[in-house]
């Protein structure tokens, strides 16, 4: 199965292109669009790509006359419009952006800002306790804070914004005119982690922009979308989506959190948005609910069988039959993306049931991410599509099942870790990337993803299991949440592993169902269906032990579940 290109689209070299070619084509296009309250009251500012480009310019402008200049600068905050502002403004000037995690801890934020020798910080107002502590120890380089909003202590990035108005109608022009080095480090990107675990990636505009061509080249966004940015922008997929949708004239809105996943769907009339699976599973989850309480889950599912039949015949109705549904989210949602971790397939399945087409990808920050994709043409739930059209995917070191290491080289992969020369060796060979995870190609070139190498289970059998796997059957228990399986050192023989399970069942299930139910006998019940689902499974991945809790995983901002702080807690190290 060919990976070919299904768009015809323009390559651009960096990010500053990207954004000049959007503001020219799209000029009157809304590019942004910010919710305003105000007590009760509330309002909508739409920031056109032609403002966009100016309020950039003039930001830029400023940031170089204080002296930022091929500096470095940090951003910290939620996903708003003055992020946007301050990492464009970055990049189109080529000074460094640096961004962070805005739930970082104390700790691990000052050791980030010194790691990455910061000499600036643009930050939200919400965590100005946390700055002004930071500018008070004096440990970090930081001679720069800028604030996201008025501040009395801090300059705010308006104020910058009226500076570099009134500089550029005095003809100062270094930075709408400076050169892009594409080749050169310009985004410092921490991975998820702990402080001592997490690596520095060093990413060009070369990397992002290869990387947005391959996305734009196979992913069907159009000009008329509205996307909703959900990811963090702290993390390169929010990032790299964000300026996707930008290069495709896209109109971007900010959720107000994820209770509000719904209403804001409606209030915007969304269309488009990329997510990681617990925020797609969650939206379908409440789907699913909402139906089985009007007592439809029958009537669906023959509605189903019937929708899938004609569209093998090339009818497509989904939308037409699914329009209640659809319509309780908005009544536009068309396209989802999902990524950052595999998803349930059953999930993937269902919503393109629907008609709204739901699409995999895979990939990592050390590669700006996306390395494959499914696409329009090519969908098969449980794979992560085929390589992007300027990558080359090979498995290696394959064991019995075709099951091996996957590496891939291609133009959107890392320059390196971030001074740590010996680690980057490891894992960077003859412009390969090694990355880690594990999974195999099928005959028709769909790639699957099984596990990480390092969270794989070996039994004293030498048979292999991989976690995902069975977490993603055992999420699908109604009354579970979330899971984490683990391996645990088997009483009488320490030689060998006894397959665990941390199940967070779900509040609100329970409250429905089992209300009258003391933890016991809720254990008991939970503990039936996992005996039950091992019925499923090979003797050897049957699960031994549970460990039930309704207290949440303990993640990362991108909801990757943290296993190695919940072994520590299990364990009680």
């Amino acid at each position: 199965m060919e990976n070919n290109e299904i768009f015809d689209v323009t390559e651009f070299k960096d990010i500053k292109e990207i954004i000049y070619n959007s503001s020219k084509i799209y000029s009157e296009n809304i590019a942004f669009t910010i919710k305003h309250q105000e007590n009760k009251k509330i309002s909508y500012e739409n920031i056109t790509y032609k403002k966009l480009l100016e309020d950039i310019n003039k930001l830029g402008t400023a940031m170089y006359d204080i002296g930022l200049n091929g500096k470095r600068v940090a951003i910290i905050g939620r996903n708003r419009y003055e992020w946007v502002l301050a990492h464009l403004s970055n990049l189109l000037g080529g000074i460094v952006s640096v961004p962070l995690d805005k739930d970082l801890q104390y700790e691990e934020l000052e050791s980030s800002l010194i790691r990455s020798k910061a000499d600036a910080i643009v930050f939200d107002e919400k965590i100005e306790d946390k700055i002004s502590q930071i500018k008070e120890n004096g440990k970090t380089n930081l001679k720069k804070y800028i604030c996201m909003s008025k501040k009395e202590s801090y300059i705010s990035i308006y104020e910058l914004i009226n500076k570099g108005e009134e500089l550029l109608k005095d003809n100062q022009n270094e930075y709408v005119n400076s050169e892009i080095d594409e080749n050169n480090m310009n985004i410092l990107l921490f991975t998820s982690g702990t402080t001592s675990k997490s690596k520095a990636v060093m990413l060009s505009q070369k990397n992002i922009a290869s990387n947005i061509y391959a996305l734009q080249s196979v992913e069907d966004i159009k000009e008329t979308d509205t996307n909703i940015a959900f990811l963090p922008f702290h993390h390169i997929f929010g990032s790299t989506a964000l300026i996707m949708m930008l290069a495709c004239g896209v109109k971007t809105v900010f959720p107000d959190g994820l209770r509000y996943i719904k209403q804001n769907l409606n209030e915007y009339k969304v269309s488009v948005f990329v997510g990681v699976p617990i925020l797609v599973e969650a939206i379908y989850k409440t789907i699913m609910k909402e139906i089985e309480k009007q007592g439809k889950t029958k009537l669906i599912k023959f509605a189903t069988i019937i929708s899938n039949f004609l569209l093998k015949l090339k009818i497509d109705i989904r939308r037409k039959l699914f329009k209640q549904i659809i319509d309780a989210l908005g009544g536009n949602l068309r396209l989802v993306i999902s990524g950052g971790a595999p998803s349930d397939a059953e999930i993937l399945k269902g919503f393109n049931n629907l008609g709204v087409i739901t699409l995999q990808g895979y990939g990592l920050s050390e590669t700006s991410p996306v390395i494959a994709a499914e696409n329009y043409n090519i969908m098969k739930p449980g794979s992560v599509g085929v390589p992007m059209i300027n990558d080359t995917i090979e498995i290696i070191n394959k064991d019995e099942n075709g099951i091996g290491e996957i590496r891939v080289k291609g133009p959107n992969v890392m320059l390196g870790y971030y001074e740590m020369p010996e680690i980057t060796a490891e894992v960077l060979k003859d412009g390969w990337f090694y990355t880690g995870d594990l999974g195999y190609i099928d005959k028709n070139g769909l790639i699957y993803i099984t596990g990480r190498n390092k969270n794989m289970i070996v039994l004293k059998n030498g048979k292999k299991v991989f976690p995902e796997e069975l977490e993603t059957l055992i999420n699908r228990l109604e009354i579970v949440e979330e899971s984490m399986v683990f391996g645990l050192p088997d009483e009488k023989d320490k030689t060998d592993i006894k397959l665990s399970v941390k199940i967070v069942y779900n509040k609100e299930m329970v409250k429905e169902k089992y209300v009258d139910k003391s933890n016991e006998e809720l254990y008991n019940i939970v503990w039936e269906q996992i005996k039950e689902l091992n019925k499923s499974f090979p003797r050897y991945k049957h699960i031994q032990n549970l460990i039930l809790t309704d207290e949440e995983l303990i993640k990362t901002t991108t909801k990757k579940v943290k296993r190695q702080e919940e072994m520590k807690k299990i364990l009680g190290i």
